[in-house]
C-alpha cells in the first residue's frame, strides 16, 4: 500500500509542476522559443514526427517515460523532461531490462525532452527532438526514491578529484558494460561521455577491433562524467529530421582522443583585440523549423497517463481524448526552473 501511495504522490507532484509550466506569457516575434516550449505541460496527440535537428527542432506525438518501472526510476521530475519519441522511450526500457541481465541494478533516467521538444528553459542545447536521453552513472538504489530525493540527490562523478581520469574506486567494469550495452543497439547514433570515460573504455575494449562498430559511437565531450548521453538516429516517418554526419571510422582511441588530454580543449577562448564579445541571441520560433509553430498549437491529450508508454498505452484512446491548447497569453513573468544538478566541476587548467 505504501508503494502505491508513494507512486501516486510522485505522479501528483509531477502533474502540479506541469500545470505550473503552463502559466501564460506575453508572446512576440522576439519571445525566446524556450519560454513557449518550456511552458507546454503535455505533448501533442499526433503521429510521432521529429522536426529539425537535435539542437534545433521539436517533436509531435511524444510519449512519456513512466516515473517508475521494474528496472528504472526517473529523476528530476520537476523539470517535466520525461518525454521523447516512442522509439527513444522503448529503447530506454529495453536498455533497463538488458542492463539488469548484465548485472546493473537499474537505470536512473535523467532528462530526455520536453513534451513538445524545443529549446529548454535551462540546461541543454540539444534534447530538442525527443531523440536524446541522459542516464546517470549512479546505480539505482534498491528502493523507490521520493520526489524530494529525485529532485535533490546529486549524481556521482566518475573522475578523480581535479583530474581528467576516472577514479578506479568509483569506475567499475559494470559501468563500462552499461555504456557498451547502450552503444550496441542499432538505433543508437552516438553516446557522449567525458574524455576520461572514453579513455577507460579504450583501455577495456580498444584492443579488440571487433568492438570498433560500437566503440566509434562512444564520443568524448565536455561534462558527461556523472551521466552518459544516448542519441538515437532519425526514426522512420520523420522526413524533416536532420541526421548527424557519420562517426569517423575506427574506434576513437587515437590522436583525436589524445587531444582531449592537452591544454587546448580546456583553455578559455581568447577575445579578438578591440572586439567586444557578442551577447548570445535567444532562439525564437523563427529560428526553428516552420513545423514547430504548428506543433505548439496541436491538441493535447486529456491527461499525462494517456500518453505514458506503459502496458496500458493506447494511441487511439489518447487521440480520442484530444483537447485544444489555448494560445499562450499575456500576463506572467518568466518561469524559473531549477538549475541542472549536479553542476559540472570546473574545467581543469
Amino acid at each position: 500500500m505504501k508503494s502505491i501511495l508513494q507512486r501516486a504522490a510522485l505522479c501528483l507532484a509531477a502533474a502540479s509542476v506541469a500545470t505550473a509550466l503552463a502559466l501564460p506569457l506575453a508572446v512576440s516575434a522576439e519571445t525566446p522559443a524556450k519560454e513557449q516550449f518550456g511552458r507546454m505541460p503535455l505533448p501533442s496527440v499526433a503521429d510521432p514526427v521529429v522536426h529539425g535537428f537535435y539542437s534545433k527542432g521539436c517533436i509531435s506525438g511524444a510519449v512519456a517515460m513512466p516515473v517508475d518501472g521494474p528496472n528504472w526510476q526517473a529523476m528530476r521530475l520537476e523539470r517535466n523532461r520525461r518525454w521523447g519519441h516512442p522509439a527513444m522511450i522503448a529503447l530506454l526500457q529495453q536498455l533497463s531490462r538488458d542492463a539488469v541481465r548484465d548485472g546493473w541494478p537499474g537505470l536512473l533516467v535523467g532528462d530526455i525532452s520536453q513534451p513538445r521538444g524545443g529549446p529548454m528553459l535551462s540546461g541543454h542545447a540539444s534534447h530538442q527532438v525527443g531523440l536524446d536521453a541522459d542516464i546517470w552513472l549512479t546505480k539505482m538504489p534498491d528502493r523507490r526514491l521520493t520526489y524530494s530525493e529525485r529532485a535533490n540527490i546529486s549524481a556521482i562523478s566518475m573522475l578523480k578529484k581535479d583530474s581528467l581520469n576516472v577514479d578506479p574506486k568509483k569506475w567499475t567494469p559494470a559501468h563500462a558494460g552499461l555504456i557498451a550495452r547502450a552503444a550496441s543497439y542499432r538505433e543508437v547514433e552516438r553516446i557522449f561521455v567525458h574524455p576520461g570515460i572514453k579513455k577507460a573504455m579504450c583501455g577495456t575494449y580498444g584492443s579488440n577491433r571487433a568492438n570498433d562498430a560500437w566503440m566509434r559511437k562512444v564520443r568524448p565531450y565536455y561534462g558527461h562524467h556523472y551521466h552518459f548521453h544516448i542519441r538515437i538516429r532519425c526514426p522512420a516517418g520523420s522526413p524533416n529530421c536532420r541526421k548527424q554526419n557519420p562517426t569517423p571510422p575506427g574506434n576513437g582511441c587515437d590522436a583525436s582522443l589524445d587531444w582531449w588530454f592537452t591544454s587546448e580543449p580546456w583553455a578559455p577562448a581568447k577575445p579578438k583585440p578591440g572586439k567586444k564579445p557578442k551577447k548570445r541571441r535567444a532562439v525564437t520560433l523563427a529560428d526553428l523549423p516552420s513545423a514547430c509553430r504548428v506543433v505548439l498549437g496541436e491538441p493535447a491529450p486529456a491527461s499525462e497517463a494517456l500518453v505514458t508508454l506503459d502496458g496500458a498505452y493506447d494511441p487511439v484512446a489518447a487521440r480520442a481524448s484530444a483537447v485544444p491548447v489555448p494560445p499562450v497569453a499575456v500576463g506572467a513573468g518568466r518561469l524559473r526552473l531549477p538549475a541542472i544538478i549536479p553542476i559540472p566541476t570546473q574545467r581543469p587548467d
